[in-house]
């Protein structure tokens, strides 16, 4: 079967991230044909002269429709698309030049109905940007869940880099009306049904996430609240590692308690934890100013996700 690709971006009030985005897929060193539907979700600040000013350079199709989520958006995209293999995008991200590329290699020798990419910090981002794609993506803080292959089983793709084939679609119907872990649960259901999904770890995408601290706070606290809710949906796919934000908060709780008593040695656990987070960051991103924030986004991430978690586990 020959692929062909469309392209679905969902986007609420974001048309200069739309720019940045349309901008780096017309430099794609991908020679087939593939198309793009922008899916504008009900937004104040429409998209709709971005993409007039890339018609001529883009297969292009805009939609505007009423506020319903970025999950509906994709699914009422997908439904429009002319493609048979439909690629998942953020409006936050960047893709590099040879993504397409990578993606059709990987899906000619090792088809798959779903696959995931990581994502990774640009040079030109932010140093905050920089730190909470650290945070969110070291095997120190996530387990590399989000894209390093060496650190995960059984690969869950997350709709801001996510392929899913015409076939799976029509099985799963797509993205359910989740607010969050929508795409979690999406690959469940793809399990369930089946299908198989891989992570290509070539095919990454520069995630320029727009967060502040609080922000980035709100958004963790989010995932933490889904976390909950998929257990119950899915019980087979409970872990006890889910608990680990919660547990990692309260025990950080209990040994500012303890040290006030002059017992120190639990809180010295996490300052040599969050130390190694700063020479991991370090080495990684080679600033130190980089290094510095990702201690304080990886508590951040820690902080959102395990209240969001707990609020959602018992005041259901």
């Amino acid at each position: 079967m020959k692929l062909k690709f469309s392209i679905i971006i969902p986007v609420y009030n974001r048309p200069k991230e739309i720019d940045e985005l349309l901008e780096s897929l017309t430099k794609q060193d991908f020679t087939n044909s593939f198309e793009i539907l922008i899916i504008e979700d009900g937004s104040k600040e429409s998209s709709d002269i971005i993409v007039q000013k890339y018609k001529l350079q883009l297969d292009l199709k805009y939609f505007y429709k009423e506020n319903s989520g970025a999950g509906a958006s994709r699914n009422f995209g997908i439904k429009k698309a002319t493609g048979n293999y439909f690629i998942i995008l953020d409006s936050d991200v960047i893709v590099p030049k040879v993504y397409l590329s990578e993606v059709n290699n990987a899906l000619e020798a090792n088809y798959t109905d779903a696959f995931g990419g990581p994502d990774a910090a640009h040079s030109s981002f932010t140093s905050l940007q920089k730190a909470i794609n650290y945070s969110m993506t070291s095997v120190l803080t996530t387990g590399g869940i989000r894209g390093k292959k060496q650190a995960i089983g059984k690969f869950q793709p997350r709709s801001f880099n996510l392929g899913l084939s015409e076939k799976a679609f029509e099985q799963t119907a797509g993205f359910s009306k989740m607010k969050n872990g929508e795409d979690i649960d999406l690959t469940f259901r793809l399990w369930e049904k089946g299908f198989e999904t891989q992570l290509i770890e070539k095919a990454f995408v520069y995630h320029k996430r727009r967060s502040t601290i609080p922000q980035f706070f709100k958004q963790t606290f989010g995932f933490g609240t889904a976390r909950p809710i998929l257990n119950i949906k899915y019980p087979e796919t409970a872990k006890p590692t889910y608990w680990f934000p919660s547990l990692f908060i309260m025990g950080l709780d209990l040994s500012l308690i303890v040290l006030v008593f002059g017992y120190p040695q639990l809180f010295y656990c996490y300052l040599f934890y969050f130390s190694l987070i700063f020479l991991d960051s370090l080495r990684q991103n080679r600033n130190l100013k980089v290094a510095f924030l990702s201690i304080i986004t990886s508590f951040t991430q820690f902080l959102g996700y395990g209240l969001g978690f707990l609020k959602s586990q018992f005041l259901k």
